[in-house]
């Protein structure tokens, strides 16, 4: 595979694994505002849909691609803007991984909530809580790894 075609299939993933997270967070919070029980479990379905579509396979293919056009470029992982963006992805990788897990619990809870004619339980929005706060930390680590990857700041 040429440098310029790894290139655009990077960046074209870093741009669906983008745009698929803040979508996702955006109606997903938007339903939860709402306080209809089935619009949310609704919207809960989706967003651990899209999660699973095309998170999880940009989520792969981000860390593979990048150090494979590093090592096609010749910059070694040690280079300062490489090390930099690999360690905000690993830290918005460690807010993630439970924000999947509250995703797909939220998702059944409010599944079994509007199935029930009930209102959700104070244990979804605890989780609802904890769900947004952990996205903070891994949107601005993403978009500082935007940053860095555009600029390829090299210390100099």
């Amino acid at each position: 595979m040429t440098y310029l075609t790894l290139k655009t299939l990077h960046l074209l993933s870093m741009v669906l694994l983008f745009g698929t997270g803040l979508g996702s967070a955006f109606y997903k919070w938007m339903a939860d505002r709402s306080g209809n029980v089935a619009h949310i479990a609704a919207t809960n379905r989706h967003v651990v849909l899209a999660d699973w579509l095309f998170t999880t396979p940009t989520v792969i293919f981000q860390p593979i691609s990048g150090v494979w056009l590093a090592t096609l470029a010749g910059w070694p992982l040690t280079t300062p803007w490489i090390a930099a963006s690999l360690g905000l992805y690993a830290l918005a990788g460690m807010c993630w991984l439970p924000v999947v897990w509250l995703q797909i619990r939220m998702k059944n809870i409010a599944s079994d909530a509007a199935h029930r004619n009930i209102p959700l339980p104070d244990r979804y929005w605890r989780m609802a809580r904890l769900w947004f706060w952990l996205g903070v930390p891994a949107f601005i680590a993403m978009v500082l790894v935007v940053a860095l990857m555009t600029f390829k700041y090299t210390g100099g």
